[in-house]
């Protein structure tokens, strides 16, 4: 064989294995990533409602949307523990809001050690969002003055713990 071929040989094995690392780094950010960018991001300044919910009982609300069947809702539950007491101490209304039945949210939540005072069930097409764990902060009107979907970075955390204050 030519030093040519084995150059060309080389080169070619080189180019495949470069492919399949890049194939496969973008592969796996896509399974790890918590959330996808084609969902529908909750926006500013929408008006959420709720049945049965008057967002005037605070200047500000913290909704909270999980599901029982979201593993980033409950691998962020060490955060959520210290969140609530947070938000409750600063004045802020805290709501969960699960697609799930009342009750089934309740146990989800008492076993992630979560507190939270207000469960209630909707669909979460109905307050705008699209994926789970999902945080807003509501005025009192309703309107959602900030948002954050997935779990969360350590960052990120301290942007809502911010604020919350």
């Amino acid at each position: 064989m030519s030093l040519w071929m084995k150059r060309l040989e080389v080169a070619t094995n080189i180019a495949i294995l470069c492919a399949f690392l890049l194939v496969a780094g973008l592969a796996a950010k896509r399974l790890l990533e918590p959330s996808n960018p084609g969902r529908r991001q909750p926006s500013v300044g929408t008006k959420i409602s709720l049945r049965g919910v008057d967002w005037a009982r605070s200047n500000r609300n913290l909704v909270l949307a999980l599901s029982t069947a979201c593993h980033f809702c409950s691998e962020s539950a060490d955060f959520y523990r210290s969140l609530v007491p947070s938000a409750e101490n600063a004045g802020v209304r805290v709501v969960a809001v699960l697609p799930q039945p009342i009750p089934d949210g309740r146990t989800y939540l008492e076993k992630l050690g979560v507190a939270v005072p207000e469960i209630l069930q909707s669909s979460l097409d109905s307050i705008e969002v699209s994926g789970t764990p999902t945080l807003l902060i509501l005025d009192q009107q309703g309107r959602i003055q900030k948002a954050w979907v997935g779990k969360l970075r350590p960052d990120k955390e301290q942007q809502v713990v911010a604020a919350l204050r």
